[in-house]
């Protein structure tokens, strides 16, 4: 699932009149960066999630043929439901087993052809939960979640880290959430972590939560010199 759903207030206004994932970045939409990644590692059943222009991103993207993809959708109206809201509101979409999520306002190099074998590894363990986190980036210095031997803790010794936005999940973490309510994930988590029922990953490869438009224009100018880097 890529969470698509945001308003992009701190984007206005160039998302008065694009909704966020379809905002450019290195000659292509933010969005399809990881469609195009998710679809060379071989994943390609996606759920999109939308509320703010909503039919602009099913009318760019269509059923994802064109990149090798099939994508269904789950409009939120008559507003976004959150993440948690928004991932419980498109379960009859996701199936039983465990599935990824990724933030559609990030762009990243993580390798998701990771994504099977950690799904696989969730699907057999008691946990309900794995996140991958990241660096602490300069907008969020004091990180989410501590980390120890691939478990998230409630507390620790260690500086926390960053929530990437990339996770995976069994669907029963939000089987409690009424279908249409607005629920964030945060709490969700650290009830979860609490109980020692989350895992998680450190990923020191590239990140960007594309959350400014200062931010794009530095992430789009970084992309298009390396494109054209790569065509000397």
């Amino acid at each position: 699932m890529i969470l698509a759903a945001g308003r992009g207030e701190r984007m206005r206004p160039l998302t008065d009149h694009t909704p966020k994932p379809l905002l450019m970045i290195g000659g292509k939409p933010l969005i399809v960066w990881h469609i195009e990644r998710l679809a060379r590692t071989g994943i390609t059943d996606l759920v999109i999630n939308h509320a703010h222009l909503g039919t602009q991103i099913e009318e760019t993207l269509g059923d994802g043929s064109r990149y090798g993809v099939r994508i269904r959708y789950s409009p939120e109206h008559p507003a976004a439901l959150e993440t948690a809201g928004g991932i419980a509101h498109a379960l009859h979409l996701l199936g039983d087993k465990p599935f990824a999520v990724v933030n559609g306002d990030i762009w990243c190099d993580y390798d998701f052809a990771h994504l099977p074998a950690r799904a696989a590894a969730l699907q057999n363990s008691g946990d309900t939960a794995h996140l991958v986190l990241i660096n602490n980036p300069a907008h969020n210095p004091g990180g989410d979640f501590h980390l120890h031997d691939s478990r998230l803790l409630p507390e620790g010794l260690s500086t926390k880290l960053t929530f990437s936005g990339i996770g995976l999940y069994q669907p029963a973490l939000f089987t409690h959430i009424p279908r249409g309510t607005k629920a964030p994930l945060a709490p969700l988590l650290r009830e979860q972590i609490a109980l020692g029922k989350v895992s998680g990953e450190h990923y020191s490869g590239r990140w960007v939560d594309v959350g400014t438009p200062q931010r794009l224009e530095q992430l789009d100018n970084e992309l298009r010199a390396s494109q054209n880097v790569g065509h000397v």
